[in-house]
């Protein structure tokens, strides 16, 4: 099955991106003559250009980077000097493709910020865990044009799921083949890959060291705002890669992406928070700004609610995907995230207040007790939720439902089988019995079917099989509250024979 590839854009001219918009991906010919040969630092030098630039971690908490790497100095000059670098390329997230872009299209860029680390530290080597075969096969084919020169450099392919980018859980697939976040609060910079020292940050992180490196603070410090200088990707709307400075209004972004603010903005993706409407129209691309709703970028991720699509659905489904990506080995995530998203399941078919009692009952049994931050985000994201929609939440709990389908706007993986909810109008006098329909049809292709029937049983309220085994018409409309079924169905014919017509 073919993964999502990601649309680029820019918010003035890229850095990250530079020369993108030429060439689909950049090979080391291209790569030096965009961006030039990469300079050679000491550690202190590296140290001191990722303070002058307040460079971040880009993959969730944000941690400085120049803090990470005295750290990692400092503990390998306590024992015998040797240390690792850990680029993570590993991306969980369904919402989140700007890691994903660089590695595939950009790959030179991010192996040469890990290597200027790694040769600044006289380090052992490099390595980059990827979770995608076309990931792994970019990143490799780019380590293959480097050449022996400089430290080594190794990818390895792990499993592709959410706790996979956990530090210890990556750190433990690349050194035992077990990505499985330990639970053990042992910092990294102390004892990470093979028990050295290491230096892990995200595929952006390094990315942004290797244009600062070439730049030089001054100039890198030209864009974006004083306090936080310099450019950041987001993917928004799980397609579109933007790179844009800090300090731009959020809203701008949206409309570049011909999108808006709709009922709120989930903003750092399904660990993250809603930034209601009003919040987002004022909110910039910023650390500072978005603190005052409670929100950070975390990974990137920037998903927009329209008003067309139902809340309390999308918010289920994500859940239930959630707790199917859990790891297994703490109880409050492996019963407790399954429990939470059946209660939500609760609310939405019109369980009562007593449902809703047990989502918020479900959330604090989660809370701080897992072997890693999984649990708690999974919450933090209902939590958000409940308090952004309340309305939403009331009604459906109590029968009335909001009168929207679920659209599927939080994105999941394609082969997810979390089922959209439908969602009941509020006053309309609808039922399951009647859903709206639209204007689109599931068509068959008869050149290609071949009778699998596996259609039938993923949307047997649109398709239904003769006497024969093969769909009884050439095509069906299809219902708004079962496109997502119809598209899984269109997604999983052996024959490729389903295509959704308007």
């Amino acid at each position: 099955m073919s993964q999502p590839v990601a649309t680029l854009a820019s918010v003035g001219p890229p850095r990250l991106l530079a020369g993108l918009h030429e060439v689909a991906r950049l090979d080391r010919v291209a790569h030096l003559t965009r961006h030039g040969s990469l300079p050679r630092l000491r550690a202190q030098e590296v140290i001191e250009l990722a303070e002058n630039i307040d460079l971040r971690g880009r993959g969730g908490a944000g941690f400085p980077f120049a803090r990470k790497m005295r750290a990692v100095v400092e503990s390998a000059r306590r024992r015998d000097g040797r240390s690792v670098v850990v680029v993570n390329g590993s991306e969980g997230e369904p919402g989140c493709l700007k890691d994903t872009a660089l590695l595939l299209q950009a790959p030179h860029l991010v192996v040469d910020g890990a290597v200027l680390a790694a040769t600044a530290m006289g380090s052992e080597g490099v390595w980059i865990g990827v979770t995608r075969t076309d990931v792994q096969r970019s990143v490799q084919a780019a380590v293959d044009e480097r050449g022996p020169t400089g430290p080594r450099v190794r990818v390895s392919l792990l499993p592709e799921r959410f706790v996979t980018g956990e530090s210890s859980a990556m750190i433990g697939g690349i050194g035992q083949g077990t990505a499985l976040p330990s639970g053990r609060r042992i910092r990294s910079s102390d004892s990470g890959l093979g028990g050295l020292p290491t230096l892990f940050s995200n595929t952006e992180t390094f990315a942004q060291l290797a244009v600062a490196a070439r730049l030089g603070a001054l100039e890198y410090r030209s864009v974006g705002l004083p306090t936080e200088p310099g450019t950041t990707l987001l993917t928004v709307a799980g397609s579109v890669v933007v790179e844009t400075p800090t300090g731009v209004p959020l809203p701008y972004v949206l409309q570049l992406c011909g999108l808006d603010v709709g009922q709120g903005v989930l903003v750092g993706g399904y660990h993250g928070t809603f930034v209601g409407p009003e919040a987002a129209w004022s909110a910039t691309i910023s650390r500072d700004s978005l603190a005052e709703y409670g929100a950070v970028l975390g990974a990137g991720a920037v998903l927009p609610m329209p008003e067309t699509t139902c809340p309390v659905g999308e918010t289920a489904r994500v859940a239930r995907w959630m707790a199917g990506e859990t790891a297994g080995q703490c109880g409050p995530c492996f019963l407790g995230l399954p429990s939470l998203a059946d209660a939500l399941e609760e609310v939405a078919n019109g369980g009562g207040p007593a449902a809703l009692d047990a989502v918020r009952a479900r959330i604090a049994t989660v809370a701080k007790r897992g072997a890693c931050s999984h649990p708690d985000g999974t919450g933090r994201f209902v939590k958000s939720a409940l308090e952004s929609f309340p309305e939403e939440f009331s009604d459906h709990a109590l029968g009335r439902g909001c009168g929207r389908p679920v659209a599927g706007v939080l994105p999941l993986p394609p082969e997810t089988d979390a089922l959209p909810l439908l969602a009941l109008p509020s006053g309309s006098g609808a039922s399951r019995e009647r859903p709206e329909e639209s204007p689109e049809k599931l068509v068959v292709d008869w050149t290609l079917c071949q009778g699998h029937g596996l259609c039938a049983d993923i949307v047997p309220d649109v398709i239904r099989l003769g006497p024969d085994g093969y769909p009884s018409k050439a095509s069906a409309p299809v219902p708004a509250h079962l496109r997502q079924q119809a598209l899984r169905a269109v997604r999983r014919c052996p024959a490729l024979a389903l295509r959704i017509q308007d």
